[in-house]
């Protein structure tokens, strides 16, 4: 049976969106405040840029939120996916326009930055647990392929900027508690003293998880250091270190199983005691120049080691880990000229980065025991780039934006593990990747675009995985993609209303699905795909201390050619994606820290095979947090907080496995569950 987007929601849908079309003019309109993004790496106002972006503020990624998953801020980001936020051992999975979706855990398919630093490795995966969201102060979003902007892995891009210190000085000690063995404490400093300034914050957190075999104990250190060299110049010393000794996995239960107990871990994650252990160091140093003759010149480099072990939940070659050495710099020049009579701000810049895993793999019985070695190599990702964008103002009202990028991509592995032949092997990828926006701000506050742009997306190197051997998968390719998106955005001062309507079609070939084989996950080209839909994001001042956010996405995801030797999908839909997303956010507040936001999430049905035999329903979730402030002093405040996830106990599955072996797709997320905690600040 196929789901559908309730009528009541849609009709809802069309409501709230018909104030975009029936806007009359006014001879007076409120000012705001200038809003600019810097993601697009060509800072600009959000008004003039031609591309789907959401930001958001440190208010809005903090306030009442327990900040230990992304999906907490991004789940009112329209286009934007989240999954398996109980799974540690596994990570978050995000799809934006549903690219990531195929991951079985990790990121795929999206650049990840934080503080200017790619979270996204050359091969193009991504970790998330270095993330640290107390200090985050705004989060950019640009929803749809973006090669042009980041290379290989860009079909959308998450930008994490955190506190250095200036905007929010002094000490925060956080501690929250709650179901299911929830602990965390945070503690912060920042401030500025002379030409120097700093942020330093520190996190604790252990769960225990709702599921069996679920547990997870994380430490991390987030420190930015600042030196002003002058009024135009500055250098920026950023450390990140991550301790997670250990992050249980759970597994993924079968139909049978989860009828029997939401709560229980799959057997054989018991059995073989399976999780992961990692510790990661990271550090980058910038300069800033902002008097480079007419322009500004920004460098960064940065160097990162990551040591990671973990037990897979099946008997065979299911213990792995690698040991990775990361490094990279970039540099970038920003000038303002004149063509002809037309102002032209531009961007001319390099990426160089090199990922270096030395692997391996072990037998593991069926009673745990580590047995022989199956596979020891060296991967070496290599990736170099070029870029340059443009935006050439045309008018006041018009302005046309270019851009055009190269990457070369090189993946090598050297099989030193020599009992089963040498399976070593190499790929070098050459790869171009342009785009084209035009904005036209009809009115101050509202703006049109239309843009179009292509992107490619390697395979990892797990992605790479041959089933019948070691090496390289020869019969595996990258994807292409090519985007298409116009675009409303604006505010509409009599209403109090700010809305952000975005329309795309992504055709990409030769897209990279997964199948499972004898319980390892491996990957082919599975010929061309559509991605289709409408996103809608809306803010709207009610009254003083009344605001209702709402996001919503209607969607199609579908195969239009994709065969097997045994079987055929075209017109299937694409496996781990719901095609239809809605949340909405109700928030009173007053003048001090007194907040209450009722919170629901509508998440469409999906399926969980390439043949859409398995069914996901369709559910509704109902949160709903709580908090208020206190003045202790001069210069010294409490503030608690409270949250209850799930209000309704409504039964749903935080993952979905794709394609999964023995009918084993189902993770069950937790039903009912509350936290709290508290804030000192000074």
């Amino acid at each position: 049976m196929t789901h559908t987007l309730p009528p009541s929601l849609l009709l809802a849908s069309v409501v709230l969106a018909s104030p975009v079309w029936a806007q009359a003019p006014s001879s007076e309109e409120t000012v705001l405040a200038t809003v600019e993004v810097s993601a697009p790496r060509l800072a600009r106002e959000l008004y003039a840029t031609p591309a789907a972006i959401s930001t958001l503020e440190r208010e809005e990624i903090a306030q009442g939120q327990q900040r230990v998953r992304l999906d907490e801020a991004l789940n009112r980001v329209p286009g934007v996916f989240l999954q398996n936020r109980d799974n540690f051992a596994q990570g978050q999975r995000i799809a934006i326009r549903g690219f990531g979706a195929r991951a079985p855990f990790g990121v795929r398919g999206i650049t990840v930055m934080v503080d200017g630093i790619p979270y996204t490795l050359p091969d193009g995966q991504a970790q998330l647990d270095a993330i640290d969201l107390d200090s985050a102060e705004r989060i950019e979003v640009i929803r749809g392929p973006s090669s042009v902007l980041y290379g290989n892995a860009s079909g959308g891009v998450i930008d994490v900027t955190t506190a250095d210190g200036r905007d929010n000085p002094g000490t925060r000690l956080r501690m929250g508690a709650g179901s299911d063995g929830y602990q965390k404490v945070a503690l912060q400093n920042g401030g500025v003293q002379g030409d120097w300034s700093h942020h330093i914050s520190l996190t604790a957190l252990n769960v225990d998880g709702y599921r069996e075999q679920s547990s997870t104990e994380k430490y991390l250190l987030n420190a930015k250091l600042r030196r002003e060299l002058g009024s135009e110049r500055a250098m920026t010393a950023i450390i990140n270190l991550l301790d997670n000794p250990r992050s249980e996995d759970p597994g993924a239960l079968n139909a049978r199983e989860v009828a029997a107990g939401r709560d229980q871990a799959a057997p054989n994650s018991i059995a073989l005691d399976a999780r992961q252990s990692v510790d990661q160091q990271l550090f980058g140093l910038q300069y800033e120049d902002l008097a480079v003759g007419d322009g500004e010149l920004y460098l960064k480099g940065f160097i990162a080691k990551r040591s990671f072990e973990q037990q897979l939940p099946f008997v065979g070659s299911s213990r792995l880990g690698y040991q990775r050495d990361y490094m990279g710099a970039s540099a970038e020049y920003h000038h303002e000229v004149a063509l002809g009579s037309l102002p032209l701000s531009y961007i001319v810049g390099v990426d160089v980065a090199r990922q270096e895993d030395e692997r391996f793999r072990n037998r593991v019985n069926a009673q745990g025991v580590v047995g022989e070695q199956l596979a020891k190599e060296t991967q070496t990702a290599t990736a170099n780039g070029v870029f340059a964008q443009g935006d050439l103002t045309l008018s006041e009202q018009l302005t046309l934006s270019l851009g055009a990028r190269f990457d070369r991509v090189a993946l090598d592995v050297d099989d030193t593990f020599l009992a089963d032949g040498d399976q070593s092997g190499k790929r070098t990828f050459n790869e171009w990747s342009g785009s084209a926006g035009l904005s036209y701000r009809y009115r101050p506050q509202h703006q049109a675009y239309v843009n179009t742009g292509t992107a490619f997306e390697t395979p990892t190197f797990s992605e790479f995985a041959n089933p019948t051997g070691g090496g390289f998968n020869p019969a595996v390719e990258p994807q292409k993609a090519w985007n298409r998106e116009i675009g409303l955005r604006g505010y509409i001062e009599p209403l109090a209303m700010d809305y952000d309507l975005a329309l795309f079609s992504v055709r990409v070939r030769d897209e990279l699905v997964p199948y499972d084989e004898g319980g390892r996950t491996f990957y082919q080209n599975a010929g061309d795909t559509n991605r289709d839909g409408l996103e809608l994001a809306l803010g709207w001042q009610l009254a003083d201390h009344w605001r209702l956010n709402s996001a919503l996405t209607l969607a199609r995801y579908e195969f239009d050619k994709f065969a097997t030797p045994s079987e055929r999908f075209d017109g299937n839909r694409i496996p781990g994606l719901p095609e239809q997303t809605w949340v909405n956010q109700l928030t009173w507040e007053n003048l001090d820290q007194r907040f209450a936001t009722l919170e629901t999430e509508y998440i469409g049905d999906l399926v969980a095979d390439n043949a859409n035999a398995t069914e996901v329903d369709s559910y509704w979730l109902l949160n709903l947090r709580i908090g208020d402030g206190w003045q202790l002093s001069e210069g010294t405040r409490l503030s608690a907080y409270l949250g209850l996830r799930n209000v309704l106990d409504e039964e749903h599955y935080a993952n979905v496995r794709l394609n999964g072996t023995f009918g084993r797709f189902y993770e069950p997320a937790l039903g009912r569950s509350v936290y709290g905690g508290v804030e000192l600040s000074f």
